[in-house]
């Protein structure tokens, strides 16, 4: 057995809120590192190269894939996300606890790879609850948002794969179960 830290995967479909309570944990607890993953989407207003993700072109992305760069890649709603292994490890490797927070295809290859990773599977409180969250950005036109949707009705339907589930009814209260989980 080793002492290096366990990986921790925050999922669940889009619009439950990850990013928000994955934001209110690190606000109040900035040690948490959260690893930054890469995309071809376009940023959003407000996000920034980096910080919120690596906005890189397909060249770029297929070059990471062929590279073995990735812990972790896959196709969301016309874009692609991956996971930065290097770092990942690293962080592992000088014994502080990981956090990475990607969509359900991307958990599924962390689990193939790193079988020891604890999958934590964000819910939301109601069907109802997660299509006002989706619709209430105002980010996205319809037909991404029914996209997102139809991916939704799916992901929720893989909750048994993850090792623990939290429901999303406070962003304080699931902010302190996942960094209890973290720890």
């Amino acid at each position: 057995m080793t002492d290096r830290p366990r990986l921790t995967v925050l999922s669940g479909p889009s619009g439950v809120g990850k990013s928000t309570v994955v934001a209110h944990l690190r606000k109040a607890h900035p040690e948490v590192w959260l690893s930054v993953s890469a995309t071809t989407r376009k940023p959003r207003p407000g996000e920034r190269h980096g910080v919120h993700y690596y906005f890189v072109d397909d060249g770029e992305f297929d070059k990471l894939i062929a590279n073995g760069e990735l812990l972790e890649w896959a196709q969301f709603a016309g874009h692609r996300y991956g996971t930065p292994r290097r770092a990942v490890l690293e962080r592992l490797d000088a014994g502080k606890p990981v956090l990475l927070e990607i969509d359900l295809q991307g958990a599924r290859l962390v689990r193939d790879s790193m079988p020891e990773a604890r999958l934590v599977f964000l819910a939301p409180p109601s069907w109802d609850e997660l299509v006002r969250r989706l619709t209430g950005r105002g980010t996205e036109p319809p037909e991404v948002i029914e996209r997102r949707l139809a991916v939704a009705r799916t992901e929720l339907a893989a909750e048994p794969e993850f090792d623990v589930t939290l429901v999303n009814t406070s962003v304080e209260d699931v902010a302190a179960e996942l960094l209890a989980l973290i720890r």
